[in-house]
């Protein structure tokens, strides 16, 4: 029975990704621990960031950080127990809850922002040029995954 295998390039090229991820997700984690957050709290803390002060309803959190739902919900009850974020019901339909940051979140997600700002800057765009940029940018928008 034949089995299927990568072609060398392919092969090359899918360990560069994983290899590439692996350092950079590293690198990126090692900067945040003097912070005392880890990079799932930070994702969740800059998705609140970018969502303003109306926050961000918890199963669209959980929905983007692509958790399970029980997951998710241990991780916030860590973010809302250290004072980073709030959760309260929503006021569209009373159902479902909100997060928003607390100011203590603000804080410590601006200080994560400018660490993560200057490790990707020495760790992967200052490596590249733009027309390397736009080449990674239109090969990741043709691998999108459709949900």
């Amino acid at each position: 029975m034949a089995t299927e295998k990568l072609s060398p390039l392919e092969d090359e090229v899918w360990r560069g990704v994983l290899l590439t991820h692996d350092s950079i997700t590293r690198s990126i984690q090692e900067g945040l621990a003097p912070l005392n957050v880890s990079l799932a709290e930070y994702s969740v803390l800059a998705l609140l960031g970018e969502a303003g002060p109306k926050g961000m309803r918890m199963s669209e959190l959980a929905e983007r950080r692509v958790m399970s739902t029980g997951g998710f919900t241990r991780l916030a009850d860590r973010l809302e127990r250290r004072g980073l974020i709030r959760r309260q019901r929503s006021g569209v339909d009373g159902r479902g809850f909100d997060a928003t940051l607390t100011g203590e979140g603000r804080t410590l997600l601006r200080k994560a922002w400018r660490q993560q700002y200057r490790d990707l800057r020495g760790l992967f765009f200052d490596r590249l040029d733009d027309d390397d940029l736009r080449q990674l940018a239109g090969i990741w928008e043709r691998l999108a995954v459709e949900p």
